[in-house]
């Protein structure tokens, strides 16, 4: 995974003779160059399938006039307008029809009677087009008839040409008040009470353009659109791209090396004193969080290098500490003892703000509302309780909501509570409507997490498998991941690296498993740990740091592979990540 070594002079590099490389400061060459065999072989021209307008270019059944059109599109939103006009003359595909064109000039000079004319010959079937394009235009002449003063034939338009329309009734009243009030006043470039902005011409081709389909006028920068389409189906479907450093080439396929992948141990941590159990990095990508079977949780630092060191151990709990949870701005923790009671801790100072308990009953999980004033904990009588900050019960949801080993969590704009009700069902909460649905799995659920994008719903289960579910709208099962180990414990999974883009989960053969998302490919394996791994955290603010918690009674911080990179004869140590050790670019490229 290293740089190539350079060690001989090249044998193929040749230098241009003198002859070839002379030129004027005006661009044009004395002479020709001397082969134009290898110029011709890298300008050949599309192979065409077909005759007439329905030629075709390629092997992917593109049509040769939209190609040159949407060419010819590019080169004009360039500023390329000569360049255009030539690709349309030499082709003979025009970039718009004549009647086209005619509308098109027709709007920019004001000619709405001529424009009307020509819509109805550009080429649209659909009369709901022709009507909404016909309103739009009849409002903007409308308008300019008000702004000259000339408020007879404004009404004279708003009574023979916009209203026999019979479409956008509450608009033509609008209209209306233009004419009755006499304080109207337009401005071009201003809206507000007792105003209406007066649109540029140019502004209303444009969206006459979003109306039409795009066979009548080719949507603004297409090509690009379809280029940027093109690059982001590419990172997709790449395994490995885990990095938004360095430029994307249009000159190659898009393609990144298994060292964007962080799968080296560049960290031990092992300061708890039995099984870690619960790991979580804050949203800012700061502080660690850590739980353990040692009645301790601890708060971890990232370093500028880098480096974790222990900021605060957070004692207080009687039992083992089953899970923790960070403040939407990360300024606080919550830390949940295994059946026993949440206590929210301030990450500054380390001291421990409040204790939320209900008598002899336990808690048994612990998250945040969005707005950071409320928290949320499943209790052993199946209850899920919202305490205010300051440990005042606000409100409890009673029935099976919950279960013994559970996880909680609300989805960012705090519409949903999502939790495991049983052994075999998740159950995902309206908080306004209290309307429930449910996803329901054929084995036993492990624990559960949700995707930053509230829209997905990653599920361990104990049958040894991943599921990943769509929770907008019609819930559906998207992706499964298999490979890891599990027969025993609870072991956790999470979405990780550029946007979420892996899988990564724990195993009771002591690895830890990351899957591309999209493809459900295993792509890593990483052994280290000489105990099951229950948790697994993936810096939200750095995708090449990824976090394990073991029964070895440590924690492992991941990062990307050492490189050995041959400078001048020396070898050289390069760390893959960008803190000061060298810097991993996508497209396969690493300095």
């Amino acid at each position: 995974m290293g740089g190539i070594e350079d060690d001989e002079p090249p044998s193929k590099r040749v230098k241009a003779s003198s002859k070839e490389q002379r030129g004027l400061s005006n661009g044009k060459f004395l002479e020709k160059p001397a082969n134009h065999s290898f110029a011709a072989s890298m300008a050949r021209p599309l192979a065409l399938t077909s005759q007439g307008d329905d030629e075709v270019i390629g092997t992917k059944g593109v049509k040769k006039v939209e190609f040159v059109r949407i060419i010819a599109e590019a080169l004009y939103s360039l500023g390329y307008s000569k360049t255009g006009a030539c690709l349309e003359e030499e082709s003979g595909i025009p970039f718009h029809s004549s009647t086209v064109t005619v509308f098109i000039q027709q709007i920019l000079d004001g000619n709405w009677d001529g424009s009307l004319s020509s819509l109805h010959k550009i080429g649209i079937v659909e009369e709901s087009i022709i009507k909404s394009a016909s309103f739009m235009i009849l409002q903007q002449k409308f308008f300019e008839l008000l702004d000259h003063g000339k408020l007879m034939e404004a009404l004279k338009t708003l009574r023979t040409e916009i209203s026999p329309l019979e479409i956008n009734s509450n608009r033509v009243r609008e209209l209306s008040s233009f004419i009755l009030s006499p304080t109207y006043r337009i401005i071009d470039g201003v809206s507000g009470q007792g105003m209406v902005k007066l649109k540029p011409r140019s502004q209303l081709l444009e969206d006459l353009q979003k109306l039409f389909p795009p066979t009548v006028m080719i949507p603004d920068r297409r090509l690009l659109q379809l280029v940027e389409q093109a690059l982001d189906l590419q990172r997709e479907a790449c395994l490995f791209h885990n990095s938004s450093v360095g430029e994307t080439s249009l000159f190659t396929d898009h393609h990144c090396g298994r060292d964007q992948i962080p799968s080296q141990t560049v960290q031990i941590l092992q300061d708890h004193n039995d099984e870690v159990w619960y790991l979580q990095f804050s949203q800012n990508g700061k502080y660690l969080a850590s739980s353990s079977s040692d009645n301790s949780a601890i708060i971890w630092e990232v370093d500028l290098d880098g480096k974790l060191s222990l900021k605060h151990r957070l004692i207080g709990h009687q039992k083992s500490v089953s899970c923790v949870s960070w403040s939407p701005n990360d300024d606080q923790i919550l830390t949940c003892g295994l059946e026993e009671v949440v206590r929210r801790w301030d990450v500054s100072s380390g001291e421990c703000l409040q204790v939320y308990e209900k008598g002899l009953i336990g808690l048994i999980s612990c998250n945040w509302s969005p707005d950071g004033k409320c928290v949320f904990s499943g209790l052993t009588d199946k209850s899920i309780i919202m305490w205010g900050l300051d440990g005042k019960e606000i409100e409890s949801l009673k029935g099976q909501k919950t279960i013994r080993i559970s996880d909680i969590q609300l989805t960012s704009d705090g519409k949903l509570i999502v939790t495991i009700c049983k052994e075999t069902m998740i159950l995902l909460i309206d908080r306004e409507s209290r309307s429930e649905r449910c996803i329901e799995e054929d084995q036993m659920i492990v624990s559960f997490t949700l995707s930053k994008d509230n829209k997905y719903l990653l599920v361990s289960l104990v049958n040894e498998e991943l599921h990943l579910w769509n929770i907008q709208g019609h819930i559906r099962l998207v992706a499964k991941y298999k490979g890891h180990r599990r027969s025993r414990f609870i072991v956790r999974a999470c979405f990780g690296g550029l946007d979420q883009s892996f899988i990564a989960s724990g195993s009771e053969d002591s690895q830890v498993y990351i899957w591309h998302r999209g493809s459900g490919e295993l792509i890593e394996t990483l052994e280290g740990h000489s105990g099951a791994v229950n948790c697994i955290s993936w810096n939200p603010a750095n995708p090449h740091m990824l976090a394990s918690a073991s029964d070895d009674r440590s924690i492992r911080i991941w990062g990307l592979k050492q490189l050995h990179v041959k400078q001048k004869g020396k070898g050289k140590l390069v760390s893959g990540n960008e803190n000061g050790n060298g810097v991993h670019y996508c497209n396969g490229a690493t300095t």
